[in-house]
């Protein structure tokens, strides 16, 4: 039996035993928000291959772990229309999908892409599905695609060692619409009350960051323009548009070998091929520099927040990145130590999000800006998470996957996107990434070259996955 839930204590109450609130952080709201402010899905996908085929009892057990576990809960929206949404328990999952017709597994790619348009709803569910498929030379792979407002990247690796390692989630969240609606109003506005100190400091922290943002737009003017050849908004269309991926796997013993010759760590080595794909798309700011942004992971023991994240800029110059990445050590070393002792404005802001109009949150949201990148690393990856079927997978990634439902006038608007993300496992580094560029090339074999070519300016060879 798992640990039953209590709702939050009220001033009455006498009870001693701890209260597990089941209110979402803030950040979780803004990700919530933001997705419904502007029309789109953010989500992250697992894969996993197997030169053999996949044992399906194994397959079985893990998926009913799976909804058992950190999966095993939706959102519920507040009533009031600045209220504070809740977690509830999921009554409604997706089956475990079993393709029939084997494909051969150059196809694979194209079946993950084809994975990613399952229809999800994180308040509704199902939030995640999962789905094997035979190749047809005797080996399987798997795909799980789950939504970013339920998990984040290292909460989803747990989630998946949890699952391989039998072990479901310890609470048991409240049933959909349990409380009632007049209690659910007089609960979300005394929790609304209880919130006006930090949305005070969230309105100083947006001012704060609205003039700095100001200050540093002449700065942050890329020198060559991505946009600068594409069409006049009027003529974008209003159509969601693909956004290339390409996901690549490197020897863990040489991507370590090179970031150690070349005086940086694993995580540095990452920024700097983030910032050298940059480079090579003309994402680069007047001076020729890549803002990267790195989240910094605050999960801890029994943390119930699906995304459990900060983050900080780092400003490089990718000229110097194959070469010499001690500056760019040096400078995720301090960024990090910055972001240790100063407030997080841009977390505090966080705090208002329920309070602003969806319409001018979705527009005034930028999902990116034409110099800025962005870089996570999940690190090693709990062995568990690569077996799927209960036995090692021969190779396993998490895919980091654009906003689904972008348009071409969005991506123009945003400046374009490039994201990185990447962990170790099986004693390989994966490395995911999907890159955007209004007015370039978009396509998967374009995004492959290019990824390629970056980790050959790094003496590094990738292979697909």
């Amino acid at each position: 039996m798992g640990t039953t839930y209590k709702h939050e204590a009220r001033e009455s109450d006498t009870d001693t035993v701890p209260k597990m609130s089941n209110v979402l952080d803030v950040l979780d709201q803004r990700t919530f928000d933001l997705g419904l402010a502007i029309g789109v899905n953010s989500l992250l996908q697992s894969a996993w291959i197997y030169d053999r085929p996949v044992d399906i009892e194994g397959l079985r057990q893990f998926h009913d772990h799976l909804r058992r576990g950190r999966l095993s809960r939706v959102i519920e929206r507040s009533p009031l229309p600045f209220g504070r949404h809740r977690w509830v328990a999921s009554d409604n999952s997706s089956e475990l999908e079993i393709v029939e017709t084997p494909r051969p597994r150059e196809e694979f790619d194209d079946w993950l892409s084809e994975q990613i348009d399952t229809p999800l709803d994180c308040e509704g569910g199902p939030g995640w599905h999962l789905a094997v498929l035979p190749f047809t030379d005797g080996g399987s792979g798997v795909s799980l695609v789950v939504s970013h407002c339920l998990i984040d990247g290292v909460g989803l690796c747990e989630a998946l060692a949890d699952a391989a390692l039998g072990r479901d989630d310890p609470i048991s969240w409240p049933a959909a619409e349990s409380r009632g609606r007049w209690r659910a109003v007089s609960q979300d506005a005394w929790q609304t009350v209880r919130d006006i100190p930090a949305m005070a400091r969230g309105v100083v922290a947006a001012i704060r960051l609205a003039r700095r943002s100001q200050e540093g737009a002449a700065a942050a003017t890329p020198a060559t323009s991505p946009t600068t050849d594409s069409p006049a908004p009027a003529a974008l269309s209003g159509e969601s548009v693909p956004v290339p991926m390409a996901t690549v796997l490197v020897d863990a013993d040489e991507w370590d070998s090179r970031a150690e010759a070349l005086g940086g760590t694993s995580n540095t080595l990452l920024v700097g091929l983030a910032a050298r794909l940059a480079h090579r798309a003309g994402r680069v700011g007047a001076d020729g520099s890549v803002v990267v942004m790195m989240p910094v992971n605050q999960r801890a023991d029994g943390d119930t927040r699906a995304n459990a994240r900060s983050s900080v800029a780092v400003t490089v110059d990718p000229a110097l990145a194959t070469t010499d990445l001690r500056k760019i050590r040096a400078a995720v070393k301090e960024a990090l130590t910055r972001h240790g002792q100063v407030p997080d404005e841009e977390h505090a802001v966080n705090a208002i999000i329920p309070l602003l109009p969806k319409r001018f949150l979705g527009a005034t949201s930028r999902v990116g800006s034409p110099n800025q990148v962005g870089s996570s690393n999940l690190g090693v990856v709990n062995p568990a998470a690569s077996r799927v079927d209960g036995t090692d997978a021969d190779h396993f990634a998490v895919k980091v996957l654009p906003y689904l439902g972008l348009t071409e006038a969005m991506l123009h608007r945003f400046g374009g996107t490039q994201s990185f993300l990447s962990g170790r496992a099986n004693g390989q580094v994966f490395v995911s990434a999907h890159s955007y560029l209004p007015g370039g090339t978009n396509s998967n074999e374009c995004l492959q070259q290019s990824l390629s070519s970056a980790l050959s300016d790094f003496s590094l060879i990738g292979t697909l996955f």
